[in-house]
């Protein structure tokens, strides 16, 4: 019998119903698929407003040490602590870790409403990266000595003489690298080939930024045809790049012509948001935090913890639910993780779902979050 021990995080705000709703989908998919060869042990780790209140800290170094102990873990949304210091829990988790990559599939499920004619053309899978770009958090608020200090070296050291309100501008820098940039490209050619996708396409602001998005441009390029050379020219692999507003336009139009997506980390936000939005939105949109060369990985809901709803046993579990397939896959249990698609697409054509999907479905049966969790075990156990 084989027994995985992977380290969660409950979450704040509706963490505190979805997290149970993914661990009782997840344990009978695995119950139904193995039949008692394997399982997981859950293991509950702290963050958040629970590990405030609990220890005095939002993020206790051993929920660190846990995840990187055991490699593979879970999350439910976090709340953003109130003041000075950390800006983002999920941030902060994603820089200490160094889990580089920000992975976000983006796939239709029949059933689901969605605002465009043809979703199920939609299909590509976002690599952002996750550790510079804006998520360096390097900046300085307008009024401060910080501020005017960068200013006087801008203009009187580097020759800067193109800020327009110098007394009123807060400053930001935006580091991009080579070596931050080939791990994210190798990784996401190394996906695609891996999963016979046809294409990875560089999305960038080059046009504009010439040594941060450009150079991101042109070092992934040169990544591909230094290390993928063979598969570009046998046509396993193709390397484009697109800017990133264009991008935009043609992920609607055309979205069929993108499989796999690397991208910095702000127009990776964008780009991943407006996928989701086309296959039924940010309620069932997963997500990862993923460093290929340690095979460390957090998987999380992409949402937040929706204050407004908590309790009310009204929250949408599926972002994490599928966060966890994400998992499972990662793990290589593949027959569990087809499992839980397979009872989401079957409870989703049936018009089960939560309020925030069926409102939108011809059939639409709304459940609570509890109810739409024992609604999948039920097909999960009928399959």
């Amino acid at each position: 019998m084989q027994t995985i021990t992977i380290p969660y995080i409950i979450g704040d705000g509706v963490g505190a119903e979805i997290t149970p709703a993914m661990l009782q989908v997840v344990n009978a998919a695995v119950a139904k698929c193995y039949q008692g060869e394997k399982s997981i042990d859950w293991k509950e780790v702290l963050a958040g407003e629970k590990a405030f209140n609990a220890v005095g800290t939002y993020l206790p170094d051993e929920t660190l040490e846990t995840f990187k102990n055991y490699k593979i873990g879970i999350k439910g949304p976090l709340t953003t602590p109130v003041g000075g210091g950390m800006r983002s829990l999920n941030v902060a988790l994603r820089q200490t870790l160094d889990l580089y990559v920000c992975q976000r599939p983006v796939r239709w499920f029949k059933g689901v409403d969605s605002p465009v004619k043809h979703p199920e053309r939609v299909n590509m899978v976002v690599f952002r990266e996750n550790t510079e770009d804006i998520y360096a958090g390097i900046e300085w608020a307008a009024g401060t000595p910080e501020a005017q200090k960068v200013y006087k070296f801008l203009n009187e050291e580097m020759g800067v003489s193109k800020v327009r309100f110098p007394e009123t501008s807060a400053f930001g820098i935006k580091p991009v690298s080579q070596e931050g940039t080939e791990r994210l490209v190798r990784s996401a050619c190394l996906y695609a080939l891996e999963n016979n996708l046809p294409s990875v396409t560089l999305v960038h602001k080059g046009n504009i930024m010439k040594f941060t998005e450009g150079g991101f441009k042109k070092w992934g390029y040169e990544l591909a045809e230094r290390e993928f050379g063979d598969a570009i020219k046998s046509g396993k692999l193709t390397i484009n790049d697109c800017i990133a507003d264009a991008f935009l336009q043609n992920a609607l139009l055309k979205p069929e012509a993108y499989s796999v997506i690397a991208t910095l980390n702000l127009n990776g936000d964008y780009v991943s948001d407006m996928l989701a939005a086309q296959v039924g939105g940010i309620g069932i949109a997963p997500g990862a935090n993923i460093n290929y060369l340690t095979n460390t990985a957090i998987f999380e809901a992409t949402h937040g913890t929706a204050p407004d709803i908590a309790g009310k046993n009204l929250a949408n579990p599926c972002s994490i639910i599928l966060s966890a397939v994400m998992m499972l896959e990662f793990m290589g249990w593949k027959e569990a993780a087809d499992c839980i698609n397979n009872a989401l697409e079957t409870s989703f054509e049936n018009g089960f779902a939560t309020n925030d999907l069926t409102r939108f479905m011809a059939n639409g049966k709304p459940l609570g979050t509890q109810e739409f969790a024992d609604k999948l075990v039920e097909y999960i156990q009928a399959n």
